[in-house]
């Protein structure tokens, strides 16, 4: 096995670990369809009843490079800014292994948010400190505040837009100014799981201006396909060859990438649109219903498919769910989130009862 080729320096590599921009990566069996395969110990024959294309008794593709172009077509970026995973929860545990020495480096977030990011971190032995979003300015970013907790071991910052579980779009030009306030110092990763139930294109147009930007986008959320377990890590081709080197070399399965390649045809993504369409409309008169209850004392506003709502007795309202066999989520043990429920946007007839019970 040859080394692989060192990275060359960069301010966003020199925050890296050393002994990750060292690695040289495994190198799996050469890719190459147009040759009968006798060089990866695979089985010669199909396992009856394999649905697949491709046939899975071979390894899929390492980065399958029809998906890695559908997906940078998709979110407007190069193939080579494009890193595939199984949804984001791989891009945020890729990040913080190639960035944060165990003992010694620390990831920042803004709570209430994702706790994923909190626990790739400390899985990594990495510290977690907080800047906390703004709950009277509607959990607004204050940029000034994350600068001044940013202190010097800190090597990922988190941000989560429309955040999860709050619902509310982060500043753009806010996050910009982090982006370069944080140039050599920091990587920032801002997390777009939900972006599509928005009305905005989100950070992938600033990508080419932040060398330390790193953008996780998911194919779970808008495009149902949660149990496919694929999303797409889009940052500067450098940070995309860095974090190569982590991810395991058949990450994507081949049912997957044939399953995920259907779904990202014009048909389907127009029938995506549509049901998306729904959904803000399903939003808003979930929204606008909620606000006139009884009972509960706060409805935030959302760019994503679910709404927070505080309640003067949450227990009652989770029991009301429960009565008509819905689940809704508790994030009270968040901070400045102590009577407060995610209300998940369902379809009309889910949404009617959840409103009916909880009206009751």
């Amino acid at each position: 096995m040859s080394a692989a080729p060192k990275l060359s320096a960069s301010p966003t590599l020199a925050l890296a670990r050393p002994e990750i921009l060292a690695l040289a990566a495994y190198e799996h069996a050469l890719w190459d369809p147009s040759l009968e395969r006798l060089h990866a110990n695979e089985l010669p024959w199909r396992a009856d009843g394999d649905p697949s294309r491709a046939g899975l008794n071979r390894y899929p593709e390492p980065q399958p490079r029809l998906l890695v172009e559908r997906l940078a077509a998709l979110y407007g970026v190069t193939p080579q800014q494009t890193l595939v995973g199984r949804g984001s929860d791989e891009g945020i545990d890729l990040v913080v292994r190639a960035f944060c020495r165990a003992g010694e480096d620390t990831v920042l977030i803004t709570p209430p948010t994702f706790g994923m990011y909190a626990v790739a971190a400390r899985i990594q032995g990495a510290a977690v400190r907080t800047a906390p979003l703004e709950v009277a300015r509607g959990f607004a970013l204050d940029p000034d505040a994350l600068l001044a907790a940013c202190e010097p071991s800190v090597r990922v910052v988190f941000l989560c837009s429309p955040n999860n579980p709050t619902g509310n779009l982060l500043d753009p030009d806010a996050m910009a100014r982090l982006a370069r306030a944080l140039e050599g110092r920091a990587v920032l990763v801002v997390d777009e799981a939900y972006v599509e139930f928005a009305t905005v294109t989100g950070m992938t147009p600033r990508l080419d201006a932040h060398p330390n930007l790193i953008i996780l986008r998911t194919l779970s959320k808008a495009h149902g396909l949660a149990g496919a377990r694929c999303g797409a890590l889009l940052a500067a081709p450098e940070i995309v060859a860095l974090l190569r080197k982590l991810i395991p070399p058949y990450a994507i399965t081949q049912l997957t990438v044939e399953a995920v390649l259907q779904f990202l045809e014009p048909p389907a993504l127009a029938a995506m649109r549509e049901r998306i369409a729904l959904l803000r409309r399903e939003r808003a008169r979930i929204h606008q219903a909620l606000s006139t209850m009884a009972g509960i004392e706060t409805v935030w506003p959302s760019d994503a498919n679910f709404i927070l709502a505080s309640f003067a007795d949450p227990d009652r309202a989770l029991q009301k769910a429960l009565d008509v066999r819905l689940l809704v989520r508790d994030v009270r043990r968040q901070p400045g989130l102590s009577r407060a429920l995610r209300l998940t946007v369902g379809t009309p007839e889910q949404n009617d009862r959840l409103l009916g019970a909880l009206a009751s």
